[in-house]
């Protein structure tokens, strides 16, 4: 492997395997992701796509009775290692769920949330990380005059974008979503879309999705999951238009899954 490429990858895993108990979830994971690009993750229910997902900034570990072995490598550091300052990589890579989950509280306090933990309290810091994490998800026009307002009272489409603000509010290096607009209308959805195409000149972002049409617009990498074995990654126009394994064809043209 080059050094080029290994300079662009942000995350390199190596031979990941997780267990639920007796359960084997992922089986030797091999997967190299790439520095600000869109890697989309796809396959049916329960194939390992959440769970995967999870490991990448260790929210897994809140799972009961979780084993991992191999490799989970963040710019060139092991992860895994007990040496890992977990706030500090959860700071890097930040995470956005299914549904938009604000805080009870106002919509500044929301974005303002993560930077005070970390030590910002000066108001016209905090000021500056709310009002430049609204515009970065085109959230600041429709909000502005309102910050004091609860998160709450936004519409879901609002709610799901607030969450990305205060994902990026810690300037993290990677976004992991999963699913981030299973739960929207078509509009809301298309706004999402938008805005991860815009933020991959930023960031680097891995996407969790059930929509195949959502997986082809936005990603350039495109990982197929089957029973917890990646199966195929490539190209996301690859994976599409020519896949290598028949499982991949099988899945993406609806013959299961």
């Amino acid at each position: 492997m080059s050094n080029l490429t290994v300079h662009r990858q942000v995350f390199q895993i190596n031979d990941l395997n997780l267990w639920y108990g007796e359960h084997h979830a992922l089986k030797s994971i091999n997967f190299p992701i790439n520095k600000k690009e869109v890697t989309a993750i796809i396959g049916p229910s329960g194939c390992g796509k959440s769970t995967f997902i999870k490991t990448l900034n260790l929210m897994i570990n809140y799972v009961p009775n979780v084993r991992m072995k191999g490799e989970i490598n963040y710019n060139g550091q092991n992860i895994l290692n007990d040496k890992m300052d977990l706030v500090e990589l959860r700071k890097n890579v930040g995470m956005v769920f299914q549904k938009g989950n604000p805080f009870p509280q106002s919509i500044f306090d929301n974005i303002a949330y993560g930077p005070r933990i970390h030590g910002i309290k000066r108001k016209t810091h905090l000021e500056d990380i709310v009002t430049k994490s609204l515009m970065d998800v085109a959230l600041w026009d429709e909000v502005k005059d309102r910050l004091d307002a609860p998160a709450l009272g936004l519409s879901g489409g609002q709610q799901q974008r607030l969450c990305i603000a205060r994902a990026l509010a810690t300037k993290p290096d990677v976004l992991l979503m999963d699913e981030p607009t299973s739960a929207l209308d078509p509009i809301s959805t298309l706004k999402i879309e938008q805005l991860i195409l815009e933020l991959k000149e930023k960031y680097t972002i891995v996407i969790v999705t059930h929509n195949m049409q959502q997986a082809s617009r936005v990603s350039d990498q495109t990982a197929f999951f089957l029973m917890g074995e990646l199966i195929e990654l490539d190209d996301t126009s690859k994976i599409f238009s020519n896949p290598k394994d028949d499982r991949t064809e099988g899945y993406i043209t609806g013959r299961f899954g």
